[in-house]
């Protein structure tokens, strides 16, 4: 059939959450359990790793104060030692590397029993993941042993921005852009949620930078974090609640959430 050019064509009168068909709900929804179990996994990650970095578990301003700007009166291994690796090593061997260190971590020592003690517990980690210290090098050791730990690297800092960066900026926009179908919300709370977490995120980075120069911005990652970490919520849950929950209500929802 030929459309008259004097005829208008005519325009969906709905594209929203609520009223999507079944495929389109199911990659939704996929998409967001999984993210969402992504993030489940990552603040255990993050509580093992930076929230022991003082010895407890918790994320607290000590820690992100310790793994960025460093601890002046420690070394990064005893440190670490005592806290986020405590659990793996017997008490006995990170005593006996912990007093090595104090000692002045010798390589006359490092050669006679401590090598042996760290390639058994720790080597299986620190010669294979990027960004460890290579702990086959005797030079790398040295230099974790060190009585002053001076915090993260510039060079690990650049690495890990721009890969938090890159990886974080896809889940929020994928987020965004299902949440923007959603119903019922005002724009300027749509616009709010879907944009401050990218904001939240360069503040978050940012503030690595800055701790390790000056301690006192420890809490603005606490701050970033907590922020887009309350905007992925919402966009989580009122996507999952609008596309599986007000369908059931019996109510036709003949909104197109992207036409102004």
């Amino acid at each position: 059939m030929i459309q008259n050019k004097n005829e208008s064509i005519s325009e969906p009168s709905w594209l929203n959450l609520p009223s999507i068909n079944l495929t389109i709900k199911s990659l939704f929804t996929s998409y967001l359990l999984t993210i969402g179990l992504g993030a489940i996994l990552a603040s255990a990650q993050i509580l093992m790793t930076h929230g022991m970095a003082d010895g407890e578990l918790g994320l607290s301003v000590d820690d992100i104060v310790y793994s960025y700007h460093g601890d002046p009166t420690n070394s990064k291994i005893e440190i670490k030692l005592n806290g986020s690796m405590k659990d793996k090593a017997s008490d006995a061997d990170r005593l006996e590397i912990i007093k090595w260190v104090r000692n002045g971590a010798s390589e006359e020592q490092w050669n006679e029993k401590i090598r042996d003690i760290v390639y058994t517990n720790c080597i299986s980690c620190h010669s294979t993941i990027p960004g460890l210290p290579d702990f086959t090098q005797f030079e790398e050791v040295k230099r974790v042993a060190k009585p002053k730990d001076e915090g993260a690297s510039t060079s690990s800092l650049t690495r890990v921005s721009h890969i938090h960066i890159f990886a974080i900026s896809f889940i929020f926009f994928f987020n965004g852009i299902i949440f923007s179908l959603s119903v019922g919300i005002k724009q300027w709370f749509k616009v709010l949620v879907v944009s401050a977490p990218f904001l939240f995120l360069s503040i978050d980075v940012f503030s690595w930078w800055l701790t390790k120069i000056d301690a006192g911005f420890a809490w603005l990652t606490i701050i970033s974090g907590i922020g887009y970490s309350a905007c992925s919520a919402v966009t989580w849950f009122v996507s999952l609640y609008q596309m599986w929950v007000l369908p059931r209500k019996d109510k036709d929802y003949k909104i197109n959430a992207w036409k102004s």
